[in-house]
């Protein structure tokens, strides 16, 4: 479903060109999921774009659901995404004068999508919204627009999620619940989960982590959850 082959991202600053990203190289089966892991600045959302293609590499391959997406331009690239990509952001990324069901319905119209309101309606019962259907976004908790956020990614059943840092900007309890929701769709739907977070408790929610350290993947381990792991 989804391959790194050999990435590299330098950028040219002041003093020299610097390495981001250096000889990235995995592969992800289709209905997995996948943790980022790594501190601040070690790469981790910019290797996500590249990824979801929102970026290119300077150097290497990304083949997401069998695209080579540096054969692709921008408009390619964008089909891709449209046709098998979900998003889920840090900062919930929601239209403030969109209605909770608007901003869900908004992708499904984009993409002609037949009874797009039903769609949308059926999407935020699933996450517990069912009576914040017609609230907006500054009406909505963050745990809320988060969920709405969720829906909204899922109501498009993309073949792979990106998530970068979905609960950075949730309480612990709040964030526990999200990833758990997240979780639960992906098995559902059989969704391939790409799950970008500082914290380690999460990623252990992932069949498998990699872990970058100043752009370079310093770990690579398929985890085996036998039991429900703590939450922070």
């Amino acid at each position: 479903m989804l391959s790194a082959i050999n990435l590299g991202k330098t950028v040219a600053t002041a003093e020299g060109p610097l390495a981001i990203l250096d000889s990235i190289n995995f592969t992800i089966t289709a209905g997995a999921s996948l943790a980022i892991i790594g501190a601040s600045g070690s790469g981790k959302s910019t290797l996500l774009g590249i990824l979801a293609g929102l970026d290119t590499p300077s150097s290497g391959e990304v083949e997401l659901d069998g695209q080579q997406l540096s054969c692709l331009d921008e408009e390619g690239r964008a089909r891709v995404r449209a046709a098998s990509v979900g998003f889920v952001f840090q900062s919930f990324q929601l239209l403030p004068g969109l209605s909770a069901l608007e901003n869900v319905m908004l992708p499904l119209e984009l993409h002609g999508v037949n009874q797009a309101e039903a769609k949308a309606s059926r999407f935020l019962r699933r996450v517990g919204l069912e009576h914040r259907m017609q609230h907006y976004p500054k009406q909505l908790s963050g745990g809320e627009q988060q969920r709405v956020a969720i829906a909204r990614a899922f109501a498009s059943e993309p073949r792979v999620l990106f998530a970068d840092e979905p609960t950075g900007n949730l309480d612990s309890k709040t964030g526990a619940k999200v990833i758990e929701l997240l979780f639960e769709l992906n098995q559902e739907q059989g969704t391939t989960l790409v799950l970008v977070t500082h914290e380690k408790r999460l990623a252990e929610r992932c069949q498998r982590r990699i872990e970058l350290d100043g752009g370079r993947l310093l770990h690579d381990s398929a985890l085996v959850n036998t039991a429900e792991p703590a939450l922070c």
